[in-house]
């Protein structure tokens, strides 16, 4: 698991963004973002851009997590209620899996274990293995 939270510190976007891989497993992982000022829309609600990227790093990691690239070919995004404070989490569960496609589902959940966004991705899974240090 530390070669893969090493791998995505690389993600300079998600890190840049406060972003933070807590548990990442084939088919599996979780993120944490910590809302700051420079989440905020003018609304004072976390940007929807911030939302997608705590998600769609939680989603590149369960879906690289086997150790091959995986790359994203298709996503979505509801957002069921808006973030204002306190910690965003992102769990990343995959939900099929064959040799060349697999689908992931990636629910954002608040502090109080509220809804806030359910993400939906697909990847195109190549025979590339990642590059990982040991």
């Amino acid at each position: 698991m530390e070669n893969l939270k090493q791998f995505f510190k690389k993600d300079n976007f998600a890190a840049h963004s406060g972003i933070e891989l807590l548990e990442v497993s084939p088919g599996y992982a979780k993120t944490r973002m910590e809302i700051e000022e420079k989440h905020l829309n003018a609304l004072r609600a976390v940007q929807g851009g911030a939302i997608f990227t705590l998600a769609d790093l939680a989603f590149a990691a369960a879906s690289n997590a086997y150790g091959n690239a995986a790359v994203g070919i298709n996503a979505n995004i509801s957002y069921v209620k808006a973030g204002t404070k306190g910690t965003l989490t992102a769990e990343a569960k995959e939900t099929s899996i064959n040799p060349k496609l697999a689908t992931c589902t990636v629910n954002v959940t608040d502090d109080e274990g509220d809804l806030v966004a359910i993400f939906q991705g697909m990847v195109y899974r190549k025979k590339v293995p990642l590059e990982l240090s040991d």
